[in-house]
């Protein structure tokens, strides 16, 4: 049997990685890998992470498995975090998931045991494993236009005039805030444009929502999803709390659906209940314990959300002195994209020669696709980075 196997396509991530590691320049950068770093290029534990695990080491009595679908406390404030205090908690059904990966991949099961032949329409360009978990479930995908070249913004007309080809019940996959990897997001009035466009063709959306809290804070990056939720009768969402709890070892995660009446609800809930029994049983209950602390302690909640904003905030203070850089040594205002952008990320359209060459003569790794990662930089390397993309020819 082994011997009939094919080897799979090598992941350009976990190659730059190692790539990086072995590269011996002490100047050298990573703005590859898509994690959370703090100005000394660590990833830290928040103090709310590190209270709450005080607290649940000392009260945790037992071992034992949780629910199938997780615990009912960590999804109902985990539903209240992402769709607001007002949502329809009778019609939401959800899961505990690993990861928002495994959220993702949980909703395109979902989808294709409803058997009804959706296909997924996926952004263009979007977080790889959209695509690949698709293609390996056997799920059709399609694109549609969403990042304009030129403006380095959203390219929004591209983007309806391509839903306008979906069929009723297929699924539309959105990025709820920080889009990854562009950086790009749809503001209010292009969400609500989008969700008439939605309804009027009753196509279902999929909200991957892994980074709310890193763009414009708890509340506006959820707004796109409120929209949603409020006005269609079926809403899909996939949440992390890798990225905003920086727990991302603890693999926590959670697929909410919401239905068009409680018993439509129940049924989705049996179903996705059911999904987690086949794929892994009972969800990792670690880092699902230590949000439910942080969001129902107003202490602990308190110091999250403002360490949260500090995070926020230094990306944007980073975004701002890079374009600023940018326009200083460039005379131009080309560059003025880096601020508008918002979360981790941002895709500077270079090309793969423009990004080898950053990479041999200035150390710079980064996704050939030139998606950068914001919090890989600091006050001392935004300098590097702008001229080493003048150089280039950016």
């Amino acid at each position: 049997m082994l011997n009939a196997l094919k080897q799979q396509p090598e992941d350009k991530i976990i190659r730059l990685i190692q790539e990086y590691k072995s590269d011996l320049r002490k100047d050298k950068i990573d703005l590859g890998v898509g994690v959370y770093r703090d100005r000394t290029g660590a990833t830290p534990i928040m103090r709310a992470v590190k209270r709450a695990e005080k607290m649940l080491w000392e009260a945790e009595s037992t071992k034992a498995y949780t629910g199938l679908a997780g615990d009912p406390e960590y999804r109902q404030a985990m539903t209240a975090l992402i769709l607001g205090e007002q949502a329809p908690t009778e019609c939401i059904a959800s899961i505990h998931t690993p990861g928002g990966t495994g959220a993702v991949r949980q909703a395109y099961e979902l989808i294709r045991l409803a058997g009804t032949g959706a296909k997924l329409w996926i952004s263009d360009p979007s977080w790889p494993n959209h695509i690949s978990m698709a293609r390996h479930l056997g799920i059709a995908d399609c694109r549609y236009r969403y990042f304009d070249a030129e403006s380095r913004g959203v390219d929004f007309s591209g983007m309806m005039q391509d839903l306008q080809s979906a069929n009723a019940g297929d699924v539309v996959v959105l990025h709820g805030c920080c889009h990854n990897p562009t950086g790009a997001n749809l503001d209010r009035e292009q969400w609500r444009e989008l969700t008439d466009l939605l309804k009027g063709k009753q196509l279902v959306p999929l909200v991957d929502i892994a980074y709310q809290g890193f763009g414009d804070g708890l509340i506006d990056d959820r707004s796109g999803v409120e929209v949603l939720t409020g006005t269609l009768p079926e809403v899909l969402i996939a949440a992390s709390c890798s990225k905003n709890f920086g727990i991302y070892r603890e693999r926590t995660g959670i697929l909410i659906a919401k239905a068009d009446s409680p018993s439509e609800a129940a049924k989705t809930q049996s179903t996705l209940t059911h999904l987690n029994r086949q794929n892994f049983s009972f969800p990792p209950d670690h880092g699902a314990r230590l949000v439910t602390i942080i969001l129902n302690d107003p202490d602990l909640r308190s110091e999250w959300e403002n360490e949260l904003n500090s995070v926020r905030e230094g990306m944007l203070v980073l975004r701002r002195q890079l374009a600023d850089e940018l326009h200083e040594r460039s005379n131009s205002n080309r560059f003025g994209f880096l601020a508008s952008h918002r979360g981790m990320f941002s895709l500077l359209g270079a090309t793969q020669e423009q990004v080898l060459k950053m990479r041999k003569d200035n150390g710079i790794y980064m996704v050939s696709d030139s998606r950068i990662n914001v919090a890989g930089l600091n006050c001392q390397s935004v300098p590097v980075l702008a001229e080493a993309m003048l150089n280039a020819g950016l």
